[in-house]
């Protein structure tokens, strides 16, 4: 008789090729997909494949994204990327992604991603992949090199914890709200390494790009994965990204009877949520942050300058001015993303709005270009508020959703975006 099994452990088991895998079992699972970026891929990686005379596995699973030091600024960023780019052809690698987006966003975009997968990434939002029903998380450079040569990696099987929740979300609370609610709650070690599955009425009602930052952001709760039981929505994305495989979403469900720590939440009594300095489980209803007034309102980074993001701040801002004395910095997740933003509008909306447009990279998000000033106070769609992460580590950051970031520019203090939606 089949053992109920935890979508986690249906796709280890068909990573490591068996019917079914018990937890706290150590595991060798076959990747189907490797991704790095030119921070945690080339540079760490060639040197290392060259001691060891060693090849890559099979350059089709391979996908370096060029997002972190480009644009370059200085000398070590551009040395940085004439390393990734110079790998890159001497390897032949046939997907390559340079100046396009940030590679969190980029590779469900264009395709890479489907349920059932085994994939890592060499960074720690990795688990973003889990959105599409994909088993994906961050690794470090010397268990990449693993990787790259022998195309395996054990893993040990994760318990699950079910966040489940009910109802649906209101105007202008996000899936960036619901996750710094649970980060709140549980704390940045929360998830202890475990699988985080998202699921309930709230969660089938996100678009992709909603799914994602929830996927993206279980690296905040400590969690290896952050999965998502992929549905029509998730084969309408990646149809929509070129995707001509078939794709099964009927054998990547789990089991409802497997076991698993389950929590309850309710979607339409969620307030819009803020982190305050130093940690983004430093969480409360944006509305007790009233009293702070800001310099800089960021959107940016693979949480909050997506397609919807970009969409949602232009809701708020529309016909509108930004405050006085404060700065708006706006930098799109990928040239997809904003040239599509473009095409409907939106750009131009941010702009009016008094937004400064930054580079598709990652950009402040990890403190390099356009990083944020000395002494500021900034509220910002960011994963991550650590501080010194943005640049100064004098700065005090905030995180928000992009509403809320919106918000803010507009008053020039935090502020709950469903005083301004109303």
């Amino acid at each position: 008789m089949p053992v109920a099994q935890t979508l986690a452990q249906k796709l280890l088991a068909a990573a490591c090729g068996r019917p079914e895998v018990e937890v706290g079992e150590i595991v060798t699972c076959n990747v189907d997909l490797a991704m790095f970026h030119d921070s945690s891929g080339p540079r760490r990686l060639k040197p290392m494949l060259e001691q060891l005379g060693a090849s890559l596995w099979d350059k089709s699973k391979v996908v370096l994204v060029i997002d972190h030091y480009v644009p370059e600024t200085d000398d070590e960023s551009r040395r940085i990327v004439h390393i990734a780019r110079d790998w890159a052809v001497a390897q032949q690698l046939p997907n390559v992604y340079d100046g396009v987006g940030i590679c969190h966003v980029v590779l469900p975009e264009r395709g890479h991603l489907r349920p059932g997968m085994f994939c890592v990434g060499g960074d720690s939002h990795s688990p973003t992949g889990g959105a599409f029903g994909a088993y994906m998380f961050g690794i470090g450079s010397t268990e990449m090199l693993g990787v790259a040569v022998s195309g395996q990696i054990w893993v040990k099987v994760p318990r699950t914890l079910r966040m489940n929740w009910r109802q649906r979300l209101a105007q202008g609370v996000t899936a960036k709200d619901m996750m710094l609610h649970m980060i709140g709650r549980f704390g940045m070690n929360g998830g202890r390494y475990q699988a985080v599955e998202f699921c309930g009425e709230a969660v089938t009602a996100l678009s992709m790009q909603e799914r994602m930052t929830l996927s993206n952001m279980s690296a905040e709760l400590g969690a290896q994965v952050g999965l998502i039981a992929p549905d029509s929505v998730t084969a309408d994305y990646l149809r929509a990204a070129g995707v001509q495989d078939d794709i099964d979403l009927a054998g990547w469900q789990g089991d409802p009877q497997a076991e698993a720590e389950t929590h309850d939440f309710d979607a339409a009594r969620l307030a819009p949520q803020v982190a305050a300095p130093h940690s983004p489980a430093n969480t409360r209803d944006a509305g007790e942050y009233g009293d702070v007034a800001i310099d800089v309102a960021y959107i940016g980074a693979c949480t909050g300058a997506k397609l919807e993001d970009l969409r949602a701040a232009a809701s708020v801002l529309r016909g509108h001015r930004i405050a006085s004395g404060v700065q708006l910095v706006v930098a799109p997740a990928s040239v997809r993303d904003r040239e599509q933003a473009a095409r409907e509008g939106v750009m131009a909306v941010l702009e009016q709005a008094g937004a400064q447009l930054l580079a598709t990279t990652c950009g402040a998000c990890a403190g390099y270009g356009g990083s944020i000033p000395e002494n500021s106070t900034v509220i910002s769609s960011t994963a991550r508020n650590f501080k010194g992460r943005m640049g100064a580590a004098s700065a005090r950051v905030y995180l928000g959703s992009p509403y809320t970031v919106a918000a803010s520019a507009l008053r020039g203090r935090i502020t709950d975006p469903r005083e301004v939606l109303a």
